[in-house]
């Protein structure tokens, strides 16, 4: 099944001041939950979950057809 993700503004905006190397980390936390729909939280967007990466951090909602990643964090 093919899953979408959406992106707050204030993620794109975090992202674009990240360096390459957490950028790289951010997106690939991103891709870790959004393989794993076993640890997302109820859909419709009312409950938030984290998934963590090495040094990187991302809080998502869920929707039926994927996730939206609200907030992120590196600590790179």
């Amino acid at each position: 099944m093919t899953y979408r993700v959406d992106l707050a503004f204030r993620v794109e905006d975090a992202l674009a001041n990240l360096p390459d190397k957490g950028q790289q980390e951010i997106f690939e936390t991103i891709a870790a939950a959004l393989v794993r729909p076993a640890i997302w939280p109820p859909p419709g967007g009312r409950h938030g979950a984290l998934c963590w990466g090495p040094l990187s951090w991302v809080a998502f909602a869920a929707y039926i057809d994927g996730i939206e990643v609200y907030d992120v964090g590196w600590a790179g």
